[in-house]
């Protein structure tokens, strides 16, 4: 999959491109750059030039704490730029970490302006990702100050399979997750005995299954659903003009 085009897919789920759109967003001149797990994508309190795309592999808003440990706010999926804010915030409050290995493409605030400037329609639809981020954060906000253990992971998972279904990476309730359960209880904030005891009652009760490879399998959605409470319209399924 080319650079570009998981940003494409997840755009066009929400309204329709022109070819001019697309071949604009295709031009842009962009640095690749491939992140180790665990290395750090861009670091909280800098001041970036570039906005990433995530094009591989998944990555993580990070917040560290006084103890030393940290809060994972957000997880990101191929399709999402990572710090579009940084256009106007032009600082960082957070880092972001590669929970696998990624791929980024990097564009810089210059030429992504010009594009804005010049194509407001485009802009809008920028305007929609950051506008995303936020209702995805508030969905995850809920789920750790608010739900128990097992419903966080249910919703987790429902949150994943629309998202990387969107981009292709997901399909007849299969996905490839290869988060390990420290970094899951990260997100989740629990620990990591208790994130395989959830798993393992997801998986007692045949609604998902999870191997050690990362390769998940939700089994009956509909229960597990209903086990997290989750509802997607956060997520802006619909393909309207925007």
């Amino acid at each position: 999959m080319s650079d570009i085009e998981v940003l494409l897919r997840m755009l066009s789920r929400r309204d329709e491109l022109t070819a001019e759109e697309m071949r604009l967003l295709a031009a842009l001149p962009k640095r690749r750059r491939l992140f180790a797990r665990g290395e750090t994508i861009i670091p909280s309190h800098a001041e970036p030039t570039e906005c990433g795309l995530l094009v591989e592999g998944f990555a993580g808003r990070e917040i560290m704490v006084g103890d030393g440990g940290r809060q994972l706010t957000a997880v990101k999926v191929p399709g999402d730029l990572l710090d579009l804010c940084t256009l106007l915030m032009r600082v960082t409050d957070h880092a972001v970490v590669a929970l696998t290995s990624c791929v980024v493409s990097f564009i810089s605030h210059r030429e992504l302006l010009l594009v804005i400037e010049g194509c407001p329609h485009l802009g809008r639809l920028l305007w929609l990702t950051t506008t995303l981020d936020g209702a995805i954060q508030r969905n995850m906000s809920v789920n750790v100050g608010r739900r128990d253990a097992l419903t966080r992971m249910a919703n987790l998972i429902c949150d994943l399979y629309h998202r990387l279904e969107i981009v292709g990476l997901a399909e007849r309730h299969a996905m490839r997750i290869p988060l390990s359960q420290a970094t899951l209880g990260d997100l989740l904030g629990i620990s990591a005995v208790h994130v395989n005891r959830t798993l393992q009652t997801l998986r007692r009760r045949k609604v998902v299954s999870w191997n050690t490879s990362g390769d998940v399998v939700i089994r009956d959605y509909n229960r597990l659903a209903a086990i997290a409470g989750f509802d997607p319209v956060y997520l802006n399924l619909v393909k309207l003009s925007r």
